[in-house]
């Protein structure tokens, strides 16, 4: 049995600081006033894990991961309260790991639980979104990470396209039709001076009308790909 750090909630408030979400490029039909901002860092609160835990601008925990076994194929985000909202999962191909990643909706515990291929059985769920992460040597433009696909790679045409740099802590997420931007990654800021977050801690800034949750579901991904 792991426990929680003691000191958590003083470490949450070091990083609860105001961000203005104003420095977000926008698009013209979009209110930067209402926009989601919210503080990743990049640790478990609980001993002996690997995760996140996320931070809202009014200081509460709004989103955690707490990786137990270890296991990179399979993650699970859950809320505050530790409710799953989203599994990830990296599916293997004749026992190939390929670049393919799936959004579940709730939890799965296991590949019987889930499929690609299987579209008879109504007790597996499906995947309600699919990322693909891109290959340098086949794109022209590097600065694209990753496309995002409604329920799989089939539907041929991608929804979102990830671009930047995570290592950088510098990506956007854009509506692949209308490339506007509707979630960003970007380095935290210190309100006051003499202070430096380093990659661990960052901002996720979500734009009105877009799932906070998906757009963490987005960070969680990139780390995989690119950590």
């Amino acid at each position: 049995m792991s426990f929680r750090s003691v000191n958590h909630q003083d470490q949450l408030q070091d990083l609860n600081n105001s961000t203005n979400c104003r420095e977000l490029v926008t698009s013209p039909s979009s209110s930067s006033s209402t926009c989601t901002s919210l503080t990743v860092w990049r640790k478990s609160l609980i001993f002996s894990c690997k995760g996140f835990t996320v931070i809202g601008s009014d200081g509460n925990l709004v989103y955690r991961v707490d990786n137990y076994s270890g296991r990179r194929d399979q993650t699970i985000l859950m809320d505050g309260s530790g409710k799953p909202i989203l599994t990830i999962c990296r599916h293997k191909k004749l026992r190939i790991v390929d670049n393919n990643w799936f959004i579940y909706e709730g939890e799965v515990l296991g590949e019987h639980d889930y499929t690609t291929s299987n579209k008879t059985s109504s007790s597996r769920k499906k995947p309600i979104f699919c990322v693909k992460k891109q290959m340098k040597i086949l794109q022209s433009n590097i600065n694209v990470l990753a496309h995002v696909y409604y329920h799989g790679i089939s539907d041929k045409r991608y929804s979102y396209i990830i671009e930047g740099s995570y290592a950088n802590r510098t990506c956007k997420v854009l509506d692949a039709k209308s490339r506007n931007v509707v979630a960003e990654i970007r380095k935290k800021q210190a309100v006051t001076g003499g202070v430096t977050f380093g990659l661990e801690v960052f901002v996720l800034v979500v734009m009105p009308g877009f799932d906070s949750g998906f757009a963490m579901a987005m960070v969680l991904l990139l780390d995989q790909m690119f950590s």
